[in-house]
């Protein structure tokens, strides 16, 4: 397996987590990637460095107020004079009818989604990392590849086109799909995260060149909370090109597998050219955010069930945290997935 990888991961470092109205530490430590990187290298995957694509493949997705914020963000908090370590915004407009603030305090709100996506100095950096990891797996789908892992973090599923989120700040399988565009025709996304890709379906709403499906606990007991449920289909263009499968609360290996055979018939009905897997590994029984009961032996039985959908295929990586298994599970899915080949 070919994997890329960026050492800049580490330059985001958040501190901030607010859990039930209480401040901890969070949950998206650099040491996720850093397992997972170790993983693979004792593995002897081919570990790969990002290919320098530019800013491109992530103004393709992002707006530019967005990217610009994201850039601009950290300066201009500290310009403040008496600000915090880390942007984490404190007012969110409705948006509706509002205007789009000047005062970096009023664009932090307009563009963070919650308080789980504070910005540091060296986020934005390390986003991009992220971004360009991705966009190099999808070139080496491109280049005749049949399956590559991106190795992304900070993480991207949650991101939209002009808001940052749920540890999210880029939305790496969103830049990723999009690059696959300029081969293929149609392109499939499959996000197996235990949180709904609530960014990416945003994204690609109302398009029908990209379909997106996601499995993921169900949001009306769990984040994002007011995404990810079963009624959201598209809309315009998009109608019927966005497929949620919401389980409840504890679903376990056996009851998973059933709800991917129905997420792999719309797969191929939709025919695309490649698949695109946002890889969460937080649907892990043990996980600190866990809200399913995937096991390490159910991770192989579901990289088995999807490398027999015979697509090339994109993995990034998406959530998963430090539960002591946290590398078995990404070796676990990895094996099924190359043993289903």
């Amino acid at each position: 397996m070919k994997v890329v990888f960026s050492p800049e991961h580490a330059r985001h470092e958040p501190q901030f987590f607010l859990v039930r109205g209480q401040p901890k530490p969070s949950a998206e430590q650099p040491e996720r990637a850093e397992r997972l990187h170790a993983a693979v290298s004792a593995r002897g995957d081919q570990l790969l460095a990002p290919a320098g694509l530019g800013p491109g493949p992530r103004a393709a997705i992002h707006t530019p107020d967005y990217l610009r914020f994201l850039e601009e963000a950290w300066d201009a908090w500290q310009a403040l004079g008496d600000s915090g370590g880390e942007i984490i915004a404190n007012v969110h407009p409705a948006r509706g009818h509002a205007s789009y603030p000047r005062a970096i305090v009023g664009r932090a709100g307009w563009h963070m989604a919650d308080t789980a996506c504070p910005i540091g100095p060296g986020t934005f950096a390390a986003a991009c990392a992220a971004a360009d990891v991705a966009a190099t797996g999808a070139e080496l789908l491109l280049d005749g590849e049949r399956q590559a892992y991106a190795l992304c973090r900070p993480p991207g599923h949650h991101a939209y086109a002009d808001m940052a989120g749920g540890f999210c700040f880029l939305n790496n399988a969103a830049i990723a799909a999009q690059q696959l565009r300029r081969a293929h025709q149609r392109v499939a996304i499959l996000d197996v995260d235990v949180h709904h890709g609530n960014g990416t379906q945003g994204v690609f709403y109302e398009r029908a060149d990209v379909l997106t499906v996601s499995l993921h606990a169900d949001p009306r007991d769990f984040y994002p909370f007011f995404w990810g449920h079963e009624s959201e289909r598209g809309a315009g263009a998009g109608l019927g090109y966005n497929l949620n499968l919401p389980l409840p609360i504890g679903t376990g290996d056996d009851d998973w597998l059933v709800a991917l055979e129905q997420a792999f018939a719309t797969i191929r009905a939709f025919a695309p050219g490649a698949l695109v897997v946002a890889l969460g590994l937080d649907a892990f029984e043990g996980d600190p955010l866990k809200a399913l009961a995937i096991t390490t032996p159910g991770f192989a039985r579901i990289g088995g069930a999807i490398a027999r959908l015979g697509l090339p295929t994109l993995l990034v990586q998406e959530g998963g945290y430090l539960a002591p298994e946290l590398a078995d599970n990404l070796v676990s899915f990895l094996e099924g997935f190359e043993g289903g080949r």
